[in-house]
């Protein structure tokens, strides 16, 4: 039997500890597969020491042109692979693992790539809201590093990401917009469970993803998820077979 893949998460306050939607995509795509895994969490600060002790291949590069480091990451001890950034893991699990469900079936990478951008331009004015709750979830030191580099980004405090009242009424109200256009693809799949009708695919650990991290973390979900005729609630409920935090 194949030992568990090591995969690396970012914890925090909440009662099942998972919430980063990156991490959450991997997590789904791991569940879809049905290859075995452990999760081990890291903080925040820890991530890039943890990252170039295992030999972690860098997800970017920082202002000063340094190496940066992100999580998800696995480290299979089956192969020996630590592979980085949750679309090549999940590349990596359909190379290596070919049984069970298919994360990309033949010829939709490039298809499922650009469902991807579509999604996050979709949801994109609800962004800076969900970066600054999820500040208000995470250990301690976590949510020092996190609220520093993410105001640096900013360059505002986390607070003024998405003030309460008139700005944060719009950008909620813009991301439905912007779903809705999502809510039209799904619509053109069959009537299917899944973004790919009723077959599951990577496309489901994106879209799952970024859906969990708002139901997790937002206490406005019952509200997102009622949207377009309750298709983003019915569609976590359906994807709950592949959520297990193991």
């Amino acid at each position: 039997m194949s030992s568990p893949i090591i995969f690396y998460d970012i914890p925090s306050t909440l009662s099942g500890n998972a919430w980063s939607p990156n991490t959450w995509k991997t997590r789904y795509a791991l569940n879809i597969k049905g290859v075995p895994y452990k999760t081990e969490w890291v903080e925040y600060p820890d991530i890039e020491a943890l990252a170039k002790k295992i030999g972690a291949p860098p997800t970017g590069t920082k202002g000063d042109g340094s190496p940066s480091f992100t999580l998800p990451i696995i480290n299979d001890p089956n192969t020996g692979k630590v592979v980085s950034d949750s679309f090549l893991i999940a590349e990596y699990l359909d190379a290596t693992y070919p049984g069970g469900n298919t994360l990309f079936p033949p010829g939709t990478k490039p298809l499922i790539a650009a469902f991807e951008a579509g999604l996050i331009g979709g949801i994109g004015s609800i962004l800076p809201l969900q970066l600054a709750i999820s500040c208000y979830i995470l250990n301690p030191s976590s949510e020092k590093y996190f609220r520093v580099t993410r105001e640096a980004s900013f360059g505002k405090k986390i607070e003024e990401f998405s003030p309460a009242g008139a700005q944060r009424d719009a950008d909620w109200a813009k991301g439905k917009e912007g779903l809705a256009a999502v809510d039209g693809w799904l619509s053109n799949n069959g009537g299917g469970k899944f973004v790919m009708g009723n077959t599951i695919s990577y496309a489901d650990g994106i879209l799952g993803g970024w859906l969990t991290w708002i139901k997790l973390t937002n206490g406005e979900w019952k509200d997102f998820a009622s949207w377009h005729g309750g298709r983003w609630g019915t569609y976590v409920t359906n994807l709950q077979p592949f959520a297990a935090v193991l």
